[in-house]
């Protein structure tokens, strides 16, 4: 790979491994990076057949939360329950848990640095959104957002945090899908807070840029940047997609277990879904 000082072009795929310099570079350029064809065929539908055979194990259960987190509960257009945010998923499924900890992903720790560890048990560990455009779905899309919120509703600026995203499904611009805006991770404290209205605003930003994945392709973003999930121009299952989030952490271990409250950004986020039931989104 190039040793050049020069940051490649903002739609570079990279290849999973080692660490270089062209990597951080670009990381700290514009917030993010993208690896390609990091999960096998076989993982991409074993992932799939873990996160239906949880959905099962909670709906049976009538479980409403995780660790304080809740769950969000969705309906197919034939009214069946349908859980579109998974909190802990792991915590729930050893194959799901052994492949955030492969070693394949331990190349992403020095981009955080020597601190740096999975958040497996903490803030809302692995994360699965599941989108779909259908009647009785409330995650057809996802609002602008930093995810610097949770830190900022304890007055403080939020530390780094990479948040890496294994996508399971071929994602276009027409498919929805990831957008952000590059270099907004090194804002200050005022544009983090008022930049945009969380999770609220869906409008396309000038600046924006949408992240196109394949299948078993891997992204990683700064947890402090703008980000947006835009809504399918597909419809029902065509317009299916799940992204798997795992926060790499720096700062204090704050693990979460049954008996933690449910935080007050968690709150809000009922209330803005309430909100959008209301008014329609």
């Amino acid at each position: 790979m190039s040793t050049s000082n020069s940051i490649p072009p903002v739609d570079t795929r990279f290849q999973l491994g080692p660490i270089e310099e062209v990597h951080r570079r670009f990381l700290d350029h514009y917030g993010f990076l993208h690896f390609e064809q990091v999960l096998s065929d076989e993982e991409v539908a074993q992932a799939k057949r873990e996160l239906s055979t949880i959905e099962g194990q909670w709906i049976d259960q009538g479980r409403k939360k995780v660790n304080g987190i809740p769950i969000f509960f969705g309906r197919r257009a034939d009214g069946r329950p349908f859980v579109q945010r998974f909190a802990f998923a792991s915590m729930f499924s050893g194959w799901l848990s052994n492949l955030i900890n492969d070693v394949r992903f331990t190349h992403l720790l020095p981009l955080v640095g020597p601190e740096a560890r999975l958040g497996e048990a903490e803030k809302d560990g692995l994360v699965v959104n599941r989108y779909i455009n259908e009647r009785g779905s409330i995650y057809k899309r996802l609002g602008w957002h930093t995810d610097g919120l949770r830190d900022l509703f304890y007055l403080r600026m939020p530390k780094q945090m990479l948040n890496v995203g294994l996508h399971l499904d071929n994602v276009a611009a027409a498919d929805g899908g990831l957008r952000l805006i590059p270099g907004t991770h090194r804002q200050g404290f005022f544009s983090m807070c008022f930049r945009k209205l969380y999770f609220v605003w869906h409008r396309a930003d000038p600046t924006e840029i949408c992240v196109e994945t394949k299948a078993g392709d891997l992204t990683v973003h700064d947890g402090r940047l703008w980000h947006r999930v835009a809504r399918s121009q597909k419809t029902g299952t065509e317009s299916l997609r799940h992204s798997l989030y795992v926060p790499y952490l720096t700062g204090p271990v704050e693990p979460k277990t049954e008996d933690s409250p449910t935080p007050g950004y968690h709150h809000l986020g009922v209330w803005i879904r309430a909100f959008k039931g209301w008014f329609g989104h």
